[in-house]
């Protein structure tokens, strides 16, 4: 079998060496760099070869790419680079790779033209003086050749390993089968039709309650189906810390007892999360993790690949024992595992890692979606910006002199913005031109200032500068999915300072190239109605599938009842106080035992509680505090025992509304007093309108209130049943549930019984 490869991705293979260096240099732009090269090529004469094809071969591999330009009279082979600031900047192992490529490329040549020896040059072109430095050195042909037959020797052997890995890895995936005796009730039914899609290339949305299974039913038909499809990787992207290990431990199960497979799986966690030397700086120089990285790298890949199960704690043990960095040391293993469990940010935000990868590698993925419904929020905040004026004004008193003045045209413009806004809280049709004019020549004179002076910058301007792209990236996007609105600040009574947001309402027109890149794509969650809503919003292809699972739970387990007579609306709170304290508290005599009561906010939170306490200080109670911390958050959970009885107090849509566990006894119950609705606002508003205006009036309502409010209780509800032995009740504390529209959003296998206070 033979390889192909090209000259960059063989050489940035074989050829890195050095120290992992991430210090922020401004790079250039891709016009810049495009210009640049222009530039330069523009110099040589008419005589001048730019954009050279070349190729040539190595027993079993064709190496193929195009040379920067090569001057016949000069005898001279040029890889030109684009760079910005103090060319002693450039890190040693860039260097390293630049000669890598052309000494390549050089080979090529002197083959290709029958050429005893060459002149070779890597040409630095600085982008704000336009001067070039060019490097070069004469070599004979046969030292080239000697050079490139050591890259393609140390690529193929690599290349036959995977060759190899993928042979008994499709084998193995062949004879998976399923690790308990029987599907559980509608997991068959999830993972049929999980596989159908992979079999033929559809996106799916599986709407499947908690307790049949939906990690393992989707990750075991997916797998099932990577040979036959020929996939490259399969990405399941969660929203949180729990989805990953669920999904860990599905794939765990799936492994013999005590027996090594060739299925390679990954855990990918974020920098923050994976970092030693928090306190360090990544390159050489700070952190000994990154000093040498490039030399010890293939040492410790190669023994993460031979281990194959690579949860987090697995790549940080092999990535000290071979002194690098664990989270650089999994960005490289997400190019060789089969599986990468991680975030949504990975595959779906402006700089995603594994979609970057597939994009690249030209990879066949499979994408599975956990607890999909949450992505339509977490694409929201991926596809916005938000600029505080309060961090541009203290900024401008320490700026350094020459960026100060770009500064200060930013501060004019956003003053003036500040002078025509009649609301603490407004829209503008359009983006400010002129401000974003502004803005983007702040970000130029801050990168000149940050090529040439690198080190010793305050924390802020880093910040406002990162800020700044984003809103200038997403500001030549902007489009009827965004709103850019300004907010005055009130925290401060002396300030006058605004913040200026581009926020995503639609993320439909980012995500779209990401569904259509995957081969296959399945999207799951117990809340996935209406197909529409996640169709619409998400930029799901137009032969999108929806399957509603069938439950393992029956009526009889789960006693639901709809309140008619009771409403939480925000008018009616005062006299809604005392009927719910009421009932709570009749359903806890009667039946004592765990049980959640979970309201719209904060404030009717503490309003029903001080009532309910004075009512009825002997039931037991515990309550959700704003900005609980991970401890006091699992404090809370651990209060819900087998043995142990009250009612915890919490917030709908917060952090124990939805992806908690307390099956059997630790949770008999629960009270939801609100529909979940988002509040009519300004902002939400502006949502309906911009929906209708995409999808249809009809829409605009449900999709900015409804249907997010009644994901939020189907979702909290579902803490109450999660086993088939289960048994409990839910209150549904509102007329308003008795609505068909409310009504038909509920999950299919309830039963629903009206009661009156």
């Amino acid at each position: 079998m033979s390889y192909r490869v090209a000259v960059r991705a063989l050489c940035e293979f074989t050829a890195k060496e050095g120290d992992l260096d991430l210090r922020f240099t401004p790079s250039p732009t891709a016009q810049e760099g495009i210009a640049g090269h222009q530039a330069v090529v523009s110099r040589r004469g008419g005589h001048y070869l730019a954009e050279l094809p070349l190729s040539g071969s190595y027993p079993g591999l064709l190496v193929s790419g195009r040379a920067d330009g090569y001057d016949p009279e000069a005898n001279r082979l040029e890889e030109i680079k684009t760079h910005r600031g103090d060319i002693s900047r450039i890190p040693a192992n860039h260097r390293l790779l630049h000669w890598a490529q052309v000494k390549v490329y050089g080979w090529l040549l002197c083959e290709q033209l029958g050429l005893e020896e060459l002149e070779l040059a890597v040409v630095y072109f600085e982008v704000m003086t336009q001067v070039e430095h060019a490097f070069t050195e004469c070599f004979c042909a046969s030292d080239l050749k000697a050079f490139f037959d050591q890259q393609c020797l140390r690529f193929l052997r690599f290349a036959e390993q995977e060759r190899a890995h993928r042979l008994e890895r499709d084998d193995y995936l062949d004879a998976l089968t399923f690790p308990y005796p029987a599907f559980r009730h509608g997991q068959r039914q999830l993972a049929e039709a999980v596989y159908r899609s992979a079999r033929d290339g559809h996106t799916l949305m599986a709407q499947a309650t908690t307790g049949i299974g939906k990690t393992l039913g989707t990750l075991f038909p997916q797998l099932k189906a990577m040979p036959g499809q020929q996939l490259d990787r399969l990405f399941f992207l969660t929203a949180k810390t729990p989805g990953r290990r669920l999904a860990l431990d599905a794939l765990h199960s799936l492994r013999p007892e005590h027996q090594a497979t060739p299925l390679r799986v990954l855990e990918h966690v974020a920098r923050d999360k994976s970092c030693e030397h928090p306190d360090k700086s990544c390159h050489g120089q700070s952190c000994p993790l990154a000093r040498g990285f490039y030399d010890r790298l293939p040492a410790a890949r190669h023994a993460a690949l031979q281990h194959g199960w690579l949860p987090q704690e697995q790549v940080r043990r092999i990535a000290l024992e071979h002194q690098i960095c664990p989270y650089y040391l999994s960005q490289e293993l997400c190019r060789w595992a089969d599986v990468v469990v991680g975030d949504y940010n990975y595959y779906f935000d402006m700089g995603a890692l594994l979609y970057s990868l597939t994009t690249l590698n030209e990879w066949r993925v499979a994408v599975l979606v956990d607890e999909a419904h949450n992505l339509v929020d977490r694409a929201r905040s991926m596809y916005s910006a938000e600029l505080d004026q309060s961090i541009l004004h203290d900024l401008l008193r320490r700026a350094p002199a020459r960026i100060r003045s770009e500064l200060q045209r930013v501060g004019r413009h956003w003053e003036q913005l500040n002078r025509v806004q009649e609301h603490d809280y407004q829209i503008y049709p359009s983006v400010p031109d002129l401000f974003v004019a502004a803005l983007q020549k702040a970000v130029t004179a801050i990168t000149d200032h940050l090529s040439e002076q690198p080190d010793g910058n305050d924390r802020s301007l880093l910040q406002f500068y990162l800020d700044a792209m984003l809103f200038c990236r997403l500001s030549e996007a902007y489009g009827p999915h965004s709103l850019c609105d300004i907010t005055r600040q009130t925290g401060n009574a002396m300030s006058l300072d605004t913040t200026l947001c581009l926020r995503n309402v639609v993320p439909a027109p980012f995500l779209a190239a990401r569904f259509d890149e995957a081969h296959t794509t399945t999207l799951f969650s117990a809340t996935l109605r209406p197909a529409n809503y996640y169709r619409d919003l998400l930029g799901l292809p137009e032969e999108t599938q929806w399957i509603d699972v069938a439950s393992p739970f029956a009526a009889e387990q789960l006693s639901v009842r709809v309140v008619r007579n009771l409403s939480t609306r925000y008018q009616h709170r005062e006299s809604s106080l005392a009927p719910i304290c009421q009932l709570m508290a009749e359903q806890y005599r009667r039946e004592p035992g765990n049980y959640l009561a979970f309201f719209s906010s904060y404030a009717y939170l503490e309003q029903v509680r001080e009532l309910f306490e004075t009512l009825h200080p002997d039931i037991p109670t515990s309550v959700q505090t704003r900005n609980m911390l991970e401890g006091e958050r699992q404090a809370f959970l651990d209060r819900f025992t087998l043995s142990s009885e009250g009612i915890g107090f919490a917030v709908l849509g917060g952090a124990f509304g939805e992806g908690i566990d307390l099956p059997g006894k630790r949770l008999i119950g629960a009270f939801i007093a609100t529909l979940g609705l988002p509040q009519v606002n300004v902002v939400n508003e502006e949502i309906k309108a911009r929906v209708q205006e995409m999808f249809g009036e009809a829409h605009g309502y449900d999709y900015a209130y409804l249907y997010p409010g009644m994901q939020k209780v189907v979702q909290a509800a579902g803490r109450v049943i999660r086993t088939t032995d289960d048994r409990g009740v839910v209150y549904l504390l509102d007329d308003r549930f008795a609505q068909a529209k409310a009504r038909n959003l509920l999950p299919s296998w309830w039963q629903v019984e009206s009661c009156w206070l």
